[in-house]
């Protein structure tokens, strides 16, 4: 069977291979490349949305009827850093960007707090954008580590949401909503632990769009740039 990774690879190199197609490659300015990198357009003129844990990409046009029937983020209710409650309401009609962490975390987490801190400062100002980071280990990150977390990484109330609240519920989002893990295939109970460095970009109609290597600089940068494309898509 073909991993995860495989599949999503192979969606990759079809993305870019469209890029390469419809774009003209722009020039290697050095520094300007790499600090106007988020400046720059989608590597394609739409995103694709993703409807099941192979991340096989569907090139689907915003009304298309299929739209009715692919998969879409499910309801839910955590609560956040500030003791607030949050459902899938507060998203409905917002981007958001959703990542899988936990504040003891000595490994990939710090860097992907980091490069969600370079998201919250890209969209600082944009109310339509949302980010929301779900602790693993919930049990541990109460609503006060959570809060004291943020207060550390700048976390900003109400633009990014550092989410606890029921182990089962984050478990059964990151594996069967978000699709987050690279496992395709292999059936996991809620007692396993997750642990990704994956970055899921949803839309204001709770469809997937995007996963994203959370600790590459280049993967986030074009994060940045399709949630601006996603901003276009769904107009004023």
């Amino acid at each position: 069977m073909m991993s995860k990774y495989s599949f999503k690879l192979a969606g990759w190199l079809f993305v870019a291979c469209l890029g390469m197609l419809g774009c003209e490659k722009p020039a290697d300015t050095g520094q300007e490349k790499a600090s106007g990198q988020a400046q720059n357009a989608s590597r394609v003129a739409a995103l694709p949305y993703y409807g099941d844990a192979s991340f096989t990409p569907r090139w689907l046009k915003p009304g298309d009827p299929a739209l009715e029937s692919l998969h879409r983020i499910p309801p839910f209710e955590l609560t956040n850093q500030m003791g607030e409650r949050v459902t899938e309401k507060m998203v409905d009609g917002k981007i958001y960007v959703v990542d899988f962490f936990f504040t003891s975390c000595p490994g990939i987490c710090p860097k992907m707090t980091a490069n969600m801190q370079v998201l919250q400062e890209a969209f600082q100002e944009d109310e339509s954008v949302l980010l929301l980071s779900h602790s693993v280990t919930p049990d541990r990150d109460s609503v006060p580590v959570l809060r004291a977390y943020a207060e550390e990484h700048a976390a900003i109330p109400g633009k990014w949401h550092l989410l606890t609240g029921d182990r089962s519920q984050i478990y059964r989002l990151g594996r069967q909503a978000y699709f987050v893990e690279e496992d395709l295939g292999l059936q996991k109970s809620e007692y396993e632990f997750l642990h990704t460095e994956n970055f899921v970009l949803i839309d204001p109609n709770r469809h997937i769009r995007g996963i994203y290597n959370g600790l590459n600089s280049s993967s986030v940068q074009q994060l940045i740039a399709d949630v601006r494309l996603l901003q276009q898509e769904a107009g004023p």
